[in-house]
């Protein structure tokens, strides 16, 4: 991964809805994700910068498939201790309904986020990077495996067997190829 303006995408799971509003993490601190070849963490803070911004709400990182945005007040973001809360006023659209359904029945796979890490925005350690800064670009309801295992369905998948674990990474690092 190169600092700058190449995007990059992480997943965790912590949502839950209340009518048509769906809430949550998109991202949590301190959690250990392992992408492959390097190991990473997101300090507190991270996204305090980024929040002033218009950030997008996408199903599947799917442009096609916008859910909601800051500036027009449908997604709104926030920094706790926890991590990026997050709160979302779902459309009236198909993939709003289909989001709705799927978490109803607890079906999504988690949230991810897309971003840049701005110049200094990151440490390295060796194989263990830490981001301090992010671009954060959007945010997604995904229906894959999260990159950050600490989150509920990915110790589920993890405890499904050798092969769903083999299938969640290969889908993270082709994720991370593509943006590479």
């Amino acid at each position: 991964m190169v600092a700058g303006g190449d995007m990059e995408r992480r997943a965790f799971t912590e949502v839950r809805t209340a009518g048509r509003r769906i809430e949550g993490y998109a991202a949590t601190f301190g959690t250990v994700a392992n992408l492959g070849r390097f190991t990473e963490t997101i300090a507190p803070g991270a996204f305090r910068e980024a929040l002033a911004g218009d950030v997008l709400a996408m199903l599947d990182h799917d442009p096609g498939k916008v859910l909601g945005r800051t500036r027009s007040g449908t997604l709104r973001l926030s920094e706790d201790s926890r991590g990026l809360a997050f709160s979302l006023d779902l459309p009236d659209t198909q993939a709003g309904r289909d989001v709705l359904a799927l978490a109803d029945r607890g079906d999504l796979g988690g949230m991810s986020f897309g971003f840049t890490v701005p110049k200094g925005g990151e440490a390295w350690q060796g194989n263990r990077r830490s981001l301090n800064r992010v671009g954060l670009r959007e945010i997604s309801i995904v229906q894959a495996w999260p990159a950050y295992p600490d989150t509920e369905i990915a110790l589920r998948s993890l405890t499904a067997g050798a092969e769903a674990n083999r299938r969640a990474r290969r889908l993270i690092l082709a994720e991370l190829g593509a943006w590479a």
